[in-house]
């Protein structure tokens, strides 16, 4: 399998699960699962990032590099918005462990998330 190929593959098993995961996050919500719902909401960025650092031949296998792949595309695109997005993506993962933002942070993060998730489709195409 050409190299492009396999990119692509990985990029689009990526981008399916960031879809997943944003809906799985809205539903944990609703069910009244605010921890849930906040790594559910990071799981979905970071598959995000993750498909279209996987489109451009980047490496994105860490947690830092996760970061390091949102500011070059920032960068890429001329919009800080990508920036900020993935800021409150990070800050879901770390109510996952610290459970310290009320309902309407989880919910208004994971809005923002599915936001990023967009971007992110859109500056991939």
């Amino acid at each position: 399998m050409l190299a492009d190929d396999r990119r692509n593959g990985n990029a689009a098993k990526y981008t399916a699960l960031s879809r997943r995961l944003i809906r799985q996050a809205q539903e944990e919500f609703d069910n009244g699962d605010r921890l849930q719902a906040s790594e559910k909401a990071w799981g979905a960025a970071a598959h995000a990032v993750k498909a279209a650092a996987e489109q451009r031949g980047w490496r994105h296998n860490s947690h830092a590099r996760l970061f390091h792949v949102v500011g070059r595309i920032s960068r890429e695109a001329a919009d800080p918005e990508f920036l900020t997005l993935f800021k409150d993506a990070s800050s879901l993962h770390q109510n996952f462990y610290e459970d310290w933002q009320p309902d309407e942070f989880v919910q208004d993060g994971i809005q923002r998330v599915q936001a990023l998730v967009e971007k992110l489709d859109g500056a991939s195409r």
